[in-house]
């Protein structure tokens, strides 16, 4: 690998400097420590690369290897919540924001991300099928069970009752807020 030129070094130093505005939860030296894992992860040579960033799969590989995620739904998910620009890929800055809210994120920072987590097709409210879309994958099924859809609908069922604080049968981000 070539030494980084006196340009691109400053160029890094700037894109360090704007990233540690951004990222409100590290500090420079983490920011840039960062950048190199990025840069890294993203020369990997078995991985073929099109785009400029992370591709879903190898995100994937990182939460289930860093995180121990399994749900293939849930990691998809947080591809999507993590690449901002609904590209295919997460740059570095939308990885750095991303684990600024994940690692350190603030409770409400957070309760906003797990809401557009949840959120699958985006239009502001959690809606009964998306919850049960999301509760199906990541549930245990029992094997004396005779239909496991029900025991998910049941749940999705308490889960609006509790959740739905203005009872038009799906949960705003209002809604979803004053439940956590």
């Amino acid at each position: 690998m070539a030494q980084p030129t006196a340009l691109s070094r400053k160029k890094q130093q700037k894109q360090a400097e704007t990233l540690t505005k951004l990222a409100k939860h590290f500090n420079r030296y983490e920011v840039d420590c960062l950048m190199k894992l990025f840069n890294t992860l993203i020369s990997t040579p078995s991985e073929r690369r099109i785009g400029n960033g992370l591709d879903r799969n190898t995100f994937r590989n990182i939460l289930h290897n860093t995180f121990g995620m399994t749900d293939d739904m849930i990691m998809d998910r947080v591809f999507r919540a993590f690449d901002r620009d609904n590209d295919g890929y997460v740059n570095v800055r939308e990885w750095i924001e991303g684990l600024s809210v994940f690692l350190r994120g603030t409770l409400d920072e957070k309760i906003k991300y797990c809401f557009d987590v949840f959120d699958l097709n985006g239009d502001g409210h959690v809606s009964r099928e998306e919850m049960f879309h999301m509760l199906k994958t990541s549930l245990i099924k029992q094997p004396s069970e005779e239909d496991p859809d029900e025991g998910v609908k049941d749940l999705v069922e308490i889960a609006l009752k509790k959740m739905d604080y203005d009872h038009d049968n799906k949960v705003s981000y209002a809604d979803f807020e004053k439940a956590a």
